[in-house]
């Protein structure tokens, strides 16, 4: 199966999105990716893995592969709870201080054409209507 995990980058952050069965392989797996290919040989991949050496939410980029990595305890934790839905930190090094983020995926409250939100948690505003994504 193909992954669709969302990846969004804005200033000094980065966020990754999972679905259920994202949530699901990476608890049982210790790692979910995805990538966005930009021709047939240059291709970023992003992904999410558990790590024992870490003890907070670290973020690494090579070039080519932006890796978020978990405290294995605590994305167990994460991946088995339905009620939590942010994993969250913030990396500082070299007087920069990037803001780290994975997250449950919620469906839109309004369907959007062309996107595929089968796998994502029912949205809590689902039955209120009137308000957005």
């Amino acid at each position: 199966m193909r992954e669709y995990m969302k990846l969004r980058m804005k200033g000094d952050s980065v966020r990754m999105r999972l679905a259920r069965g994202e949530v699901a392989k990476l608890l049982a797996a210790g790692r979910v990716e995805d990538c966005t290919r930009f021709g047939p040989a240059r291709t970023l991949t992003y992904r999410v893995k558990s790590d024992s050496a870490v003890n907070q939410p670290v973020a690494a980029f090579d070039g080519t592969v932006i890796e978020i990595r978990i405290p294995v305890r605590t994305l167990q934790e994460w991946c088995t709870n339905d009620d939590a839905i942010t994993l969250s930190g913030v990396q500082r090094e070299g007087g920069i201080e990037l803001s780290i983020a994975v997250e449950k995926d919620f469906a839109c409250l309004k369907p959007r054409a062309g996107e595929d939100e089968s796998d994502n948690l029912p949205h809590p505003l689902a039955g209120n209507p009137g308000r957005g994504c």
